[in-house]
């Protein structure tokens, strides 16, 4: 057997065995695995992301919401959209929108890239907020969402603002990050994961991002929508 065809079977065997003993042994004595090194620090891109997928799920909440708010048996979940309004505001708009207009848009526009994509996220994020003060609004009081009219309008915010914002951050994420990533060499963009790790504990604590993880997921479970399966698409 000549030296190919005897590393080939090896690897194949590692492949097959997985965890068994024999294949432990040869994994252990390869050099990837030979002092594994602690995965790399999130980088400024990859954070930005992983805060989209916080307010994904916040969406995925505002749907559920608005869905109940046209059965008219249904009790409006007056709490649970405060409380998603306010993690709207606080982590998708005093944190995540500002780290984008203050450190994205202006670098991308100074280096004369992705002006009109700039424009109209801006105008978006302006008028996202202006949504969320609503909701806020519409949840405070008594007799919040009692009305057949107001929940009506409630619901419509928030369809509203999910058709906007879901491709919003897909464009960010697709276009809009990519072209920032290449503005930077590698050393540069490490720096600059390090200044977004430092203003998000300035702004939201030394675990924001955890905490709004943890918040979401309560909301998630109060509305009963924290199962994965049930999301599945079901074959007949």
């Amino acid at each position: 057997m000549n030296e190919a065809s005897s590393r080939r079977g090896f690897l194949s065997a590692v492949v097959l065995l997985g965890v068994g003993g024999t294949a432990s042994d040869a994994v252990a004595a390869t050099p990837k695995a030979e002092g594994k090194s602690k995965p790399a620090e999130v980088n400024a891109t990859e954070d930005l992301m992983r805060e989209h997928g916080i307010i994904r799920r916040t969406l995925l909440v505002y749907d559920e919401v608005a869905r109940r708010l046209g059965l008219r048996e249904e009790k409006a979940p007056v709490e649970v959209l405060a409380r998603a309004a306010r993690l709207m505001r606080d982590f998708g708009e005093g944190y995540h929108e500002k780290t984008e207009e203050t450190e994205v848009f202006p670098r991308l526009v100074k280096a004369g890239q992705q002006k009109e994509l700039v424009q109209v996220l801006l105008v978006q994020h302006a008028a996202g907020r202006k949504v969320t003060e609503a909701l806020l609004t519409a949840t405070a009081g008594r007799d919040a969402l009692t009305q057949p009219q107001q929940r009506a309008e409630v619901a419509r915010r928030l369809t509203g603002f999910i058709r906007m914002y879901a491709p919003h951050a897909a464009r960010e994420d697709t276009v809009l990050f990519p072209a920032f990533r290449d503005l930077f060499d590698a050393k540069q963009f490490d720096e600059l994961g390090e200044r977004f790790e430092e203003q998000e504990h300035r702004l939201l604590g030394s675990d924001g991002f955890e905490n709004a993880l943890k918040e979401v997921a309560w909301l998630e479970r109060a509305l009963g929508i924290h199962d994965l399966a049930r999301f599945t698409v079901a074959e007949k």
